[in-house]
């Protein structure tokens, strides 16, 4: 099972991520662990990029294609592979279908802004322990200090409503159009048209698993 899932920052895909992979036996593959581990080992690819990144400048899409179709060779993708936070553009999504690396289902988590926002910007840690709260959906005993130690909750910059807000952005601005692209593909079908299977992201953890399971095993 070749997997992509979409879904905007906060919207539960890395907790999603977890239970397909375990699911399907299949790795979830990273751009960011493939290009760290492609830079470590000083491949030529490796290297390439990181004259790039030391200037400053964005890796490009045929190097970042090139690590995929490496990595996808490899003896744990036997069963397929999750791509996480890849593809992110509609470049990308082109390049992946020029290169010939066929994808069997898009996942797509759908939770509105104004779901994320309030996740995300009503999260609190206690630094030490790494404990987190909800002021919402699991609040502290006593507002704003940690349960254990009685020590305050902080708030981390990327949780602040308004660097939520830009996230979204970004997000709306150059991935979201890979919704409209890989489901009008799915919807017109043809060779190698991938699944769409679209998921309404808002409810118990355990029942959109199961959404997400029964969608892609009934494929």
């Amino acid at each position: 099972m070749r997997i992509i899932l979409l879904g905007g920052p906060g919207a539960g895909k890395g907790t999603q991520a977890g239970f397909i992979k375990a699911h399907f036996n299949i790795p979830q593959i990273s751009t960011g662990d493939m290009l760290r581990a492609h830079v470590k080992q000083g491949t030529e690819l490796g290297l390439a990029a990181k004259k790039i990144m030391d200037e400053g400048g964005l890796v490009s899409d045929d190097i970042i294609i090139g690590m995929v179709k490496a990595r996808i060779t490899e003896a744990d993708c036997a069963n397929g592979f999750l791509f996480d936070g890849f593809p992110r553009t509609l470049a990308q999504a082109d390049a992946l279908k020029d290169a010939g690396i066929h994808i069997d289902a898009v996942v797509e988590i759908d939770v509105p802004d104004a779901e994320i926002i309030q996740r995300m910007s009503g999260r609190r840690v206690h630094l030490t322990s790494g404990r987190t709260y909800h002021v919402v959906f699991n609040p502290p005993k006593v507002a704003g200090v940690d349960d254990e130690t009685g020590e305050p909750l902080i708030q981390r910059d990327d949780d602040r409503e308004e660097t939520v807000t830009a996230r979204l952005q970004v997000y709306h601005d150059q991935t979201e159009p890979l919704i409209g692209y890989y489901s009008a593909w799915a919807a017109q079908g043809g060779e190698g048209a991938p699944r769409y299977l679209k998921i309404h992201g808002i409810g118990q953890v355990e029942a959109i698993r199961d959404q997400i399971i029964n969608g892609l095993t009934a494929l």
